[in-house]
């Protein structure tokens, strides 16, 4: 995983993603980090992005390993892998940067960049959100979205099963 470059040399490994941040802080830019599985892109993925993307100059999105996303979603997923997943979001034009990571939470991926933003969606609140700890300790600003309604990859798997 630490030497997979993906799309237009936007997929980094923690390490190289620490380098780059840097020289983006040195630029004066305003970073901003977000997070998923991104298992089937759907257009509440890219909506997500996009408004991730206003919040800042530069967007981070973590996605989540394939065993991480085993732990959240059951062993029948992730449907695509993480290279692949990394690649397709790296794809995106709203998208600086893209890095894979293990833990269950995006805890150590704020603690790695100190954004100033991370982004979430509307079924988070301060409350719910996992890696509160780390968004106090680095003195991050939250930002919520709504969902996009009707857009779900678990509707989507669902659905294609049927």
């Amino acid at each position: 995983m630490d030497s997979f470059i993906g799309t237009s040399g936007k997929v980094f490994s923690a390490e190289m993603l620490s380098r780059q941040v840097e020289i983006w802080r040195a630029q004066g830019l305003r970073l901003v980090v977000t997070n998923g599985c991104f298992d089937l892109l759907h257009a509440g993925h890219i909506t997500s992005l996009e408004a991730a993307r206003s919040c800042g100059n530069v967007l981070i999105v973590g996605v989540n390993s394939d065993a991480s996303v085993r732990s959240l979603k059951g062993p029948e997923r992730p449907l695509n892998n993480q290279d692949d997943r990394a690649r397709v979001i790296a794809a995106l034009a709203c998208v600086s940067a893209v890095t894979i990571f293990d833990e269950i939470t995006a805890e150590n991926l704020l603690d790695l960049v100190r954004p100033h933003a991370y982004v979430k969606g509307g079924d988070y609140n301060p409350e719910t959100l996992p890696e509160y700890p780390a968004i106090v300790r680095n003195n991050i600003e939250m930002v919520f979205f709504p969902l996009v309604d009707g857009h779900s990859t678990t509707n989507l798997i669902d659905a294609c099963r049927k």
